[in-house]
């Protein structure tokens, strides 16, 4: 892990660098899928992917982080908040809705720091678990989940490449 990397809050000001990340890694992420089609990285989506960020940010129910190399750039981000599924009480749970890393700096402790962040924030919280979907075609990131105690609850829905989303739980206690 790189020692220097370090988390923080996201600022409105980040939103573009955090829409770039994403694009690339979902664009990597999708690729190594073959299903490259599917990571649209034209100006319309990675526009729309900067207003998601920004929205994020500036949501009081949201929470965005970044994580931060030590020569200062942006090479994580992270989006939680409340649960969106209705069978998930948001007084328990929390949603990790995104982590995205630079695909040029994947393996260097970025994910794992922003985990770390969101494990942090289930605790100190009160939470008793976390809750997230993760693409069933992208085996890097449903092993980087498993590896940190998150399993899959048997919860599915339709997406690219007749591939579904599959909804992971992490459990932290009672």
């Amino acid at each position: 892990m790189d020692h220097s990397m370090r988390v923080r809050g996201a600022f409105a000001g980040d939103a573009g660098a955090m829409a770039e990340i994403h694009t690339r890694a979902r664009s990597a992420y999708y690729a190594a899928a073959g299903a490259a089609g599917e990571a649209s990285a034209d100006p319309a989506a990675r526009e729309e992917r900067q207003a998601a960020w920004a929205r994020a940010i500036a949501s009081p129910g949201m929470t965005a982080l970044c994580a931060v190399a030590g020569n200062g750039q942006v090479v994580g981000v992270l989006a939680m908040g409340p649960p969106k599924d209705a069978d998930l009480d948001a007084s328990r749970y929390r949603q990790l809705f995104q982590i995205h890393v630079d695909p040029d700096v994947w393996g260097r402790g970025a994910g794992g720091a922003l985990h770390q962040a969101f494990t942090d924030h289930l605790v100190a919280g009160g939470y008793t678990g976390g809750v997230l979907e993760a693409w069933e075609a992208n085996v890097r990131a449903r092993r980087f989940y498993a590896e940190r105690g998150w399993q899959e609850d048997g919860e599915r829905r339709p997406g690219p490449r007749a591939a579904d989303y599959v909804r992971m739980r992490l459990r932290l206690g009672g």
